[in-house]
Order: structure tokens, then C-alpha cells, then sequence
């Protein structure tokens, strides 16, 4: 872990190693977030709508598994 200063301005430098992996160019923005005592920097996401999409896209629909599970509740009585 790399400690920093932090300048009269407020300002910190993130490593160059860290900026790369992390893709922390000029002008990119992040979060700061305060974790009850801990500061965390956080890559805002560039476009976080195009960037989520699909994400529930994973396995089947949840309105077939309702109407599978009322055809087997129907099938019961």
C-alpha cells in the first residue's frame, strides 16, 4: 500500500500503475465515498445505463417460472 500526501490544494496523485489498471485518465471522473472512517475512490461509471444493460438477462424469465408454477398449482387441485 502506497501512501500519499495530500497537497495545501486538497489535491492527491494516484500512481501511474494504479491510473493504468484502473483507467483513470485525465478529465475521467470518480466517487468518493466515505466508509464510515475509510475513503474509497470509485470509477464512475462512463455511461451507467448502456453499461447495466442485459445484466438481468441471466437464466429464464420470471414471468414463465409464475406461469409454470400456476399451471403445476392448477394441475394439484
Amino acid at each position: 500500500m502506497t501512501a500519499l500526501t495530500v497537497s495545501t490544494k486538497g489535491w492527491v496523485v494516484i500512481p501511474s500503475d494504479l491510473r493504468k489498471k484502473y483507467s483513470l485518465m485525465a478529465g475521467r471522473k470518480v466517487h468518493i465515498v466515505d466508509y464510515g472512517g475509510v475513503l474509497a475512490l470509485i470509477p464512475a461509471l462512463d455511461d451507467p445505463i448502456q453499461q447495466i444493460t442485459g445484466i438481468l438477462k441471466t437464466g429464464t424469465s420470471l414471468t414463465q417460472d409464475l406461469v409454470e408454477e400456476h399451471k403445476k398449482e392448477l394441475a394439484r387441485d
